[in-house]
């Protein structure tokens, strides 16, 4: 009997004794998915709870608004504002516990703006900047080289920039929370600058009256331009390049005054401008002999107008039409040569060229018997054409008698289809093989009178 007293004692000892409940303390942390703040805003929630075993979660204004996931992904929100997320947790043993936490959603931050140039960007130039951003509260602006250097105003109103180049525009916005940043570049003019260079037509080269001159203006932001004339066939113009004819000789002055409404420059320039001779004096003119001008090397067909020697492959159609002086030597001795019409080749190693120019040559005047002469000194002196216009320039057989090089200067006559004459002072003979050429002066009328 004593036994089983014994061991019921023992039952109810262990039935009277409490087992102690595990508690639960309910933490999560909240983070912004890819930490883009721009509506709609995604939230990832982590649970950190402890000693629980089921949640229950709501989220205000949240896309799911409830979920029972220990972890319950990411939630979406898609209005400004400020919403309560709440977390319940418990256990088997009957713990239980809550947190409430609450989240602001703000409207997504966007920065913007406009830059807006007042008048023109020719130095000092002021722009206006229109502040377009939205979402944030506060703003920084900084102007690189700018007045005022830096604004925290919404909209900052006038900046002044006067150093040429380019400036950068920073506009910085936040909402306390986050902060972006947007550039713009401004470009202000050089500063203006004054210049000009001239092109000469090219018969007018040698800046003989009247000369027809070009003007090329090499100004740096100008808008607005006066020229200024001596001398010439008007005395002033407003274009910006302008074409002007000179006919006064002796220096004149050009000047050009610009404008871009905030500064004004002038500069001056003076060309001296020589009287008419009409002699046109070209030197150091080679012609080759018949091997040269056919392997190209040295051509033999010459134009008055191009100013230019032409080896055989360089005739086109149109350019043997405008060549006025060919020379024909036939080997390095130099023991026949003579300069032959264009429009009669036949005879020479030349092709026959397809509508050619005529032009009457006096190759050797010792033997030519031709009124017509004139000596070496007469040539090296001649200030204009009045010698040659006084030549009666004919063509005789004994005109195209050909010359060697036993007399050297040699002074050929000649006058182009045209009617002007001229003369060749041939100064000597270079032999070089195939590629040999005679070496020459040539004046001729600019016009024929």
């Amino acid at each position: 009997m004593k036994n089983i007293i014994y061991i019921i004692s023992i039952l109810s000892l262990f039935g009277c004794a409490k087992e102690e409940a595990i508690p639960v303390i309910v933490d999560f942390d909240v983070e912004i998915f890819n930490d883009d703040f721009s509506i709609p805003v995604q939230v990832v929630f982590i649970n950190k709870t402890e000693g629980g075993e089921d949640y229950e979660w709501i989220f205000e204004g949240g896309t799911p608004s409830r979920s029972v996931n220990r972890n319950p992904g990411v939630i979406q929100y898609d209005q400004k504002g400020i919403y309560t997320i709440e977390l319940t947790a418990t256990n088997e043993d009957g713990s239980r516990d809550t947190r409430i936490e609450e989240i602001q959603i703000d409207d997504p931050v966007i920065v913007d703006f406009e830059a807006t140039n007042l008048v023109d960007n020719f130095s000092p130039a002021a722009y206006s900047f229109q502040n377009n951003s939205s979402g944030a509260d506060t703003f920084l602006w900084i102007f690189e080289e700018g007045t005022p250097a830096t604004s925290t105003e919404q909209n900052p109103g006038e900046v002044v920039f006067t150093e040429p180049g380019d400036h950068i525009v920073i506009l910085q916005v936040s909402n306390g929370r986050e902060t972006y940043e947007q550039q713009k570049t401004i470009t202000v003019a050089p500063f203006l600058e004054s210049d000009f260079d001239v092109d000469l037509a090219f018969e007018d080269d040698d800046f003989q009256i009247p000369a027809r001159i070009q003007f090329n203006n090499n100004s740096v932001s100008a808008t607005s331009y006066e020229w200024k004339f001596n001398g010439a066939s008007t005395s002033m113009s407003i274009e910006e390049n302008p074409e002007v004819i000179f006919n006064q000789e002796g220096v004149q002055t050009i000047s050009l005054t610009v404008s871009n409404g905030k500064e004004t420059k002038t500069i001056s320039k003076q060309i001296e401008f020589f009287k008419n001779t009409n002699l046109r004096i070209l030197n150091d003119i080679r012609f080759g002999i018949n091997t040269a001008h056919i392997s190209n090397t040295i051509g033999s067909f010459y134009s008055v107008a191009d100013r230019k020697v032409y080896t055989a492959e360089e005739i086109t159609s149109d350019i043997e039409k405008r060549i006025d002086l060919t020379f024909f030597g036939l080997s390095d001795t130099f023991t026949r040569n003579r300069f032959v019409s264009p429009d009669a080749l036949l005879g020479t190693t030349f092709d026959e060229l397809i509508n050619p120019k005529k032009t009457i040559f006096i190759n050797s005047q010792e033997l030519c018997s031709c009124s017509a002469s004139l000596t070496v000194a007469e040539f090296d002196s001649m200030p204009d054409d009045t010698l040659l216009e006084s030549l009666l320039i004919q063509e005789t057989s004994g005109g195209l008698q050909d010359f060697d090089d036993t007399l050297i200067p040699r002074i050929v006559l000649f006058q182009t289809q045209e009617g002007k004459k001229g003369a060749i002072k041939v100064k000597s003979f270079i032999r070089d093989g195939q590629n040999s050429y005679i070496l020459t002066d040539i004046k001729i009328q600019k016009e024929n009178r």
